[in-house]
């Protein structure tokens, strides 16, 4: 068992509590409790998001935009954001699952999944970050960034601040409190990013560009940002009264060759998980003696998630098409399991390939070859049934949660 930091057992421990506290308040008061999780599947060939109820399979709605998009959920979970950079749009779905905050306890409420009207248009639109109540949405046929509250897309009020971050470049923007942490570009458009930088709410910069060679993947973790570079990790740490967020570059040399460009960030703990190499993760725990813990895996890895309600697991599939579930206090993996037939990596990276998204007590498996969505129990790592899904299911997403019905 490795030695787990101060920070990191300061927030299970309040992760426990919080859940204890909620559990007794439902107790106490009698009311029903109920849990409820959509998936939002993205199809490969066709421009069709499609709703999927877990606990039957049933639809909960098929939306069509214009192509096959990248999936981002919102923190709050009532918006999912359909990214169709080629098409240069990003469609809004409502996911129809509402949480009303009651301190001790939450309230559920469903309705209907529903398109927004609003859509977000730009050049190439790219990635979708979130940080501090603030929604970016990076162009990278511009360099332009959009910032808006989630609340604009739902009341159909889109009134969007634009900055600039800089020259049209493959990027990304990540708001914290009055600044935004974006990427800074080569000076040749042809070669990789080059570092990242702080720009105030008027987008002029502040402080110095932090180098981070081939930026690429973020996450937030505890209010702390983490980006990957081709030569370590980038952290952004909120400033202090509020002055700028601090950037801090740690070299990932010791972990070997390979570098970070996808990564998860823990709820419940301050943690982060990324790929390292076509067939390792590590595990990366900000102010911690071990901040690096490398986890080989048996072949290359496909997909990857975290469970935001069990937060010390992590699964990840590899591709002879088995799931792993990773302890991320441990730092190994506890159990494996073949839930798919063999998706080799070899190939374009945009072929279709299983995704994984966790959604309650399961893992939600797209099988893009069988049109299939596989529930695999995240405790036994059994599958427990499958849902039928039109065309080619690819990407997912899952929203939901548990809270109190009056």
């Amino acid at each position: 068992m490795v030695r787990l930091s101060s920070v990191m057992k300061l927030l299970i421990a309040a992760a426990g509590a919080g859940s204890l506290a909620a559990g007794s308040a439902l107790a106490q008061d009698g009311e029903a409790q109920e849990a409820h999780y959509r998936l939002f599947i993205g199809d490969h060939e066709q421009g069709i998001v499609r709703a999927v109820e877990v606990d039957d399979g049933a639809s909960a709605g098929e939306f069509r935009i214009d192509q096959t998009p990248a999936l981002y959920p919102s923190t709050s979970g009532k918006t999912v954001f359909a990214v169709q950079g080629d098409a240069g749009k990003v469609a809004v779905i409502s996911t129809g699952i509402l949480f009303e905050d009651h301190g001790d306890h939450a309230d559920l409420r469903i309705e209907d999944a529903r398109l927004l009207p609003t859509v977000i248009e730009g050049t190439k639109p790219a990635h979708v970050i979130e940080g501090s109540g603030t929604i970016a949405v990076f162009d990278d046929g511009s360099g332009d960034v959009q910032l808006f509250p989630e609340s604009q897309v739902l009341e159909g009020s889109f009134a969007p601040r634009t900055l600039s971050a800089g020259p049209a470049h493959h990027g990304l923007a990540a708001p914290m409190g009055d600044f935004t942490v974006v990427s800074v570009p080569d000076e040749d458009p042809e070669a990789p990013r080059v570092g990242l930088k702080v720009i105030d709410a008027d987008g002029n910069q502040v402080g110095d560009i932090v180098e981070c060679p081939a930026v690429h993947g973020q996450a937030q973790s505890a209010r702390v940002f983490a980006f990957g570079c081709r030569d370590g990790i980038v952290f952004a740490t909120p400033g202090r009264d509020s002055s700028a967020p601090e950037l801090e570059h740690v070299s990932t040399a010791d972990l070997g060759e390979d570098n970070v460009s996808t990564l998860k960030g823990g709820i419940a703990m301050q943690f982060f998980l990324g790929n390292y190499g076509p067939s390792a993760v590590v595990l990366i725990e900000p102010g911690s003696d071990a901040m690096f813990r490398k986890v080989e895996l048996p072949t290359r890895r496909v997909d990857f998630a975290l469970d935001p309600a069990r937060p010390r697991n992590a699964f990840i599939l590899t591709e002879d098409g088995q799931l792993h579930r990773l302890d991320v206090l441990t730092g190994e993996i506890e159990e494996s399991a073949r839930v798919t037939e063999p998706y080799s990596m070899d190939g374009h990276w945009r072929d279709p390939r299983p995704r994984l998204a966790v959604a309650g007590e399961h893992v939600a498996i797209t099988d893009p070859r069988q049109g299939l969505v596989r529930l695999v129990s995240t405790d036994t790592l059994k599958e427990e049934r499958t849902i039928a899904v039109e065309g080619v299911p690819f990407t997912i997403t899952a929203v939901g949660g548990s809270g109190a019905v009056h």
